[in-house]
C-alpha cells in the first residue's frame, strides 16, 4: 500500500526507499535527493495509518534512517504529500482545544521546552543564545552575524531613542534585550514564563554590567503592568494560541505609551489557517500554533492597533535551522550522552522538519508594526536599511 502510495504521488524530487522486504522503490525525480531506509513492516502499518504522528515516533525509535539527510526526506513528503489531516469540524474543535494556553497551560507548555538545561540550547545557538531565526542579507553570514543583523534590523524599526523604556516580552535568553540595550542606551524589561530563561538572562545582564538598564521577571504578558514607549516580541506570539489573540493585542495596547510603538516577530503560515502538526504538537510545542496572517489582523483591529508595517521574511529561518542542525550534529555524541539517543533522535528530527517547513515556503517570519498613531513614523524603510554605520555597528557587536 505504501508504495503504491508513494508511486502515485511523487512527483517532486527524487526519492529511493528501501522497504523491509529488500525491495527498493525508486519515485520522482529532480531535486531534492532523498533516501528512505525502513527497517520493519511495523513501521509502514503505522505510517498508513497516521503519518502525520507516527513519521516522528518511528523515527525517535529508530525504525527508520535517512542517509541522505532528514531534512531532505522531509521536504520530499511536503512538497508532494499533504502535511496534515483535512480539516473537519473535529479537528477544527480540537484545535481550539489544544490552543488554550490559559494562565497555568502556558506556564506548563513553556516549560516542557524551554526549561531544558540551558547547556543543550548552548550546544547549537549562537553566543548570544537567541532562540529565533536570524536575518541572512547574504547567504554567506555566519549565524552569529545574521543574529545581530536581526537585533539590528528591529532595533530600526523600534525607532529607538535613549532613554525610552522597553518592554520584551517572551525575553528568551535575554539576547535581544541586552543587544538593545548596549547599541540604543535603553531601559528593558523583559518577561518570560520559563525559569530556566529568567536564571540565565538574568545572570547575563549582570556579567555585562546592565542590571541597571535591563531587568528580567517571571511573569505572563497577562499579568504584566506598566507603560512603555515601546514593545517587542520575538519568536513568543507562536505560543498563545487563537484563543487568546484578542486579550494579547488589547494587553500589547495597554502597554503602549500614546506615542508607542510595538514590533512584532513571529512564525506564521504564507497561505490560509492550518493546524499544528501532532508530533510537534505532542513533543516539541504543546499549545504552539503559527498563524495565518487572516488570524492575526481581525484582533489587532479589534484591539484598536494599526499596522504601520508588514513584511515577510521568507527562508531566514530555513538558513538558521540548517545551521542549528550542523551544529547539534557536531555535538550529537555528547547529547546522548547526557539525554540519550531517543532524545537526540526527537530533536535532530523536530529541526529537519521545521528546515524542510521553511524551505518549501508554507512558513514564513512575519516582521509586524504596530502603533496606536502613524503620525511621527517615517515614510519608507530606507533608514532601517541604509548601510552608512551599520555595518560598523554590526560587526562590532558581532
Amino acid at each position: 500500500m505504501l508504495e503504491n502510495i508513494l508511486a502515485d504521488t511523487i512527483r517532486t524530487g527524487r526519492l529511493t526507499v528501501r522497504y523491509p522486504t529488500g525491495v527498493v522503490g525508486r519515485y520522482g525525480e529532480g531535486s531534492p535527493d532523498a533516501e528512505w531506509i525502513i527497517k520493519d513492516r511495523s513501521t509502514i502499518r503505522r505510517l498508513i495509518r497516521n503519518p502525520w504522528l507516527e513519521l516522528g515516533e518511528t523515527y525517535m525509535e529508530g525504525r527508520w534512517n535517512a542517509p541522505k539527510g532528514l531534512a531532505a526526506l522531509i521536504e520530499v513528503f511536503l512538497r508532494n504529500l499533504p502535511d496534515e489531516p483535512p480539516s473537519s469540524l473535529l479537528s477544527n474543535l480540537r484545535r481550539y482545544l489544544d490552543q488554550g494556553n490559559g494562565l497555568g497551560a502556558s506556564r506548563r507548555h513553556v516549560a516542557h521546552h524551554y526549561d531544558l538545561d540551558e547547556s543543550l540550547f548552548r550546544l547549537f545557538l549562537d553566543r548570544e543564545m537567541h532562540y529565533s531565526c536570524g536575518y541572512f542579507s547574504r547567504p554567506d553570514m555566519s549565524l552569529e552575524e545574521a543574529q545581530v543583523a536581526k537585533c539590528e534590523l528591529i532595533r530600526h524599526k523600534l525607532e529607538l531613542k535613549p532613554g525610552m523604556r522597553i518592554l520584551d516580552v517572551g525575553c528568551g535568553w535575554g539576547g535581544l534585550a541586552l543587544h538593545l540595550a548596549r547599541m540604543a542606551d535603553v531601559e528593558i524589561t523583559g518577561i518570560t514564563l520559563s525559569k530556566e530563561q529568567l536564571r540565565v538572562a538574568t545572570t547575563r545582564a549582570h556579567e555585562a554590567n546592565l542590571s541597571d538598564r535591563v531587568q528580567f521577571r517571571l511573569e505572563d504578558y497577562r499579568e504584566h503592568r506598566g507603560l512603555y514607549d515601546r514593545v517587542v516580541s520575538v519568536g513568543m506570539f507562536e505560543h498563545v494560541g487563537i484563543p487568546h489573540f484578542e486579550t494579547f493585542f488589547a494587553k500589547i495596547r495597554e502597554r503602549l505609551a500614546p506615542a508607542g510603538l510595538a514590533l512584532l516577530h513571529h512564525i506564521g503560515r504564507s497561505g490560509p489557517p492550518g493546524q499544528t502538526n501532532p508530533w510537534i504538537r505532542r513533543y516539541i510545542f504543546p499549545g504552539g500554533y503559527n498563524p495565518a496572517l487572516s488570524e492575526v489582523l481581525p484582533p489587532i483591529e479589534k484591539a484598536g492597533l494599526k499596522v504601520a508595517d508588514l513584511e515577510v521574511l521568507k527562508f531566514h529561518y530555513q538558513y538558521t535551522l540548517r545551521e542549528w542542525q550542523r551544529r547539534f550534529q557536531g555535538q550529537r555524541d555528547e547529547i546522548v550522552r547526557r539525554l540519550d539517543e531517543r532524545f537526540a533522535r526527537m530533536w535532530e528530527f523536530y529541526l529537519a522538519a521545521c528546515e524542510a517547513a521553511f524551505a518549501v515556503g508554507d512558513l514564513v517570519v512575519f516582521h509586524i508594526q504596530l502603533a496606536r498613531s502613524l503620525e511621527g513614523l517615517p515614510m519608507t524603510r530606507d533608514a532601517w536599511y541604509a548601510q552608512s554605520g551599520q555595518k560598523d555597528e554590526v560587526a562590532q557587536s558581532a
